[in-house]
């Protein structure tokens, strides 16, 4: 199983070499107050970026702004990065390291702040990697952080200092807004969001939610089906007399994916779960000298839910059309299934229970609106896993057909 994961994990990371590159209408303000329109590389940042790429045509050389020549950049209809220079905590919320002190440790840092919502009163946020802060600020004053810091006491508790809901009591006076409302505020994106949403509006307040601009379906549901290319062959490593190729079958697939697409690098990335039926039935009959008859007949009945676990990166074509990669961990429940050796007249001779390891597999696709289309290969499976002296190697293809519910 370990093993597997650290494979699956490798191939996960060399999928980033293939990210598509787009370039997005935009614009930067130069240090100067100087604005011009251009066209930004969209790589939908997960981590607040401290340098942009950009061109100002399609022929036009790629160029690189940084926090040290532009003081805001912004991709149409999609996001927007203004430059502050402000006093950061960066406490851990890490056991190993998380504070003794309850105030925070501010430090002062110049840094690009995504705008979440801009008007009369502002939401900003900042993510480094696990580090996340949210920052606000009224009308012109200066920008400060909403603190919210874990520590720990004298007597080894872990508290939090959530001085982040005095601030916005003290600053968002509206009667839409509640102290109790405020009491209840988690140190939440969309909490957040909607709280500022809300003063904006009590105060009749020209704002832009540039989450609201940038909402996109995270999650669907899938119907698949398809056909399974199966093989399985069985060594006994003490004796061959019982070794069997059962060959190449067909066989249908059924199953239900759910995908989770990931909130950054502009929905490239999703987690994927698909449970699945599939089945592969075989039977060999040979000529044996130790079975009474000179008959032996080998047959397997291998039923199992199969539950793929992974990743899929995306490469957008257009609006209607993306391929995209698949690579999972595939954990297979067994039904029921077993390899059953009889002989001419019917009667059992032996039988093996079938018990599979997991596996990886990868796949390659096209999807159209709401229909896509798969061709997936699965490494070699161990069915046999129970016993010292058998050896299996079960191998699949599959085409499946899938179609997006929802």
């Amino acid at each position: 199983m370990k093993k597997n994961l650290i494979i699956l994990l490798s191939i996960v990371l060399s999928f980033n070499s293939y990210s598509q590159i787009t370039f997005e209408k935009g614009y930067i303000i130069q240090n100067t107050g100087n604005k011009e329109t251009c066209l930004i590389k969209n790589i939908d940042w997960k981590n607040n970026p401290t340098k942009i790429e950009y061109k100002i045509s399609d022929t036009d050389r790629v160029k690189v702004a940084t926090l040290k020549n532009i003081i805001e950049f912004g991709i149409d209809n999609y996001s927007k990065y203004k430059k502050f220079t402000v006093s950061m905590d960066r406490s851990s919320e890490n056991l190993n390291y998380i504070s003794k002190e309850r105030n925070p440790n501010f430090s002062q840092e110049t840094l690009f702040l995504k705008v979440l919502i801009e008007g009369e009163a502002s939401l900003y946020k900042y993510t480094d990697h696990n580090l996340k802060r949210y920052f606000f600020r009224l009308d012109n004053q200066p920008v400060k952080q909403l603190i919210y810091k874990l520590y720990i006491t004298s007597d080894n508790r872990i508290v939090k200092n959530e001085n982040y809901k005095q601030q916005l009591f003290n600053n968002l006076k509206c009667s839409d807004i509640s102290l109790s409302r405020i009491k209840r505020l988690n140190y939440k994106q969309k909490e957040l969001i909607n709280i500022f949403v809300n003063y904006n509006q009590c105060k009749n307040s020209n704002f832009v939610n540039f989450e609201e601009k940038t909402k996109n379906d995270l999650f669907n549901l899938n119907i698949r089906v398809g056909l399974n290319s199966s093989s399985l062959t069985i060594q006994n490593n003490a004796s061959n007399l019982r070794n069997t190729n059962f060959g190449t079958k067909l066989g249908l697939r059924i199953g239900a994916e759910a995908e989770f697409i990931l909130p950054f690098n502009k929905n490239k990335w999703g987690i994927i779960i698909e449970p699945t039926y599939q089945y592969y039935k075989s039977k060999i009959v040979t000529e044996v000298s130790y079975v009474s008859g000179g008959k032996l007949t080998s047959d397997v009945n291998y039923k199992s839910i199969e539950v793929p676990l992974g990743v899929r990166h995306y490469l957008f074509l257009n609006q209607r059309s993306k391929l995209f990669i698949n690579a999972s961990v595939i954990f297979d429940l067994s039904l029921n299934s077993t390899i059953e050796f009889n002989r001419e007249d019917g009667s059992n001779l032996s039988s093996l229970e079938i018990r599979p390891r997991n596996n990886i597999a990868f796949g390659l696709g096209y999807n159209y609106n709401k229909y896509s289309l798969e061709l997936r290969v699965q490494t070699t499976r161990e069915v046999l896993n129970n016993y010292v002296y058998w050896n299996s190697e079960y191998k699949n293809i599959s085409i499946i057909l899938g179609y997006n519910i929802f």
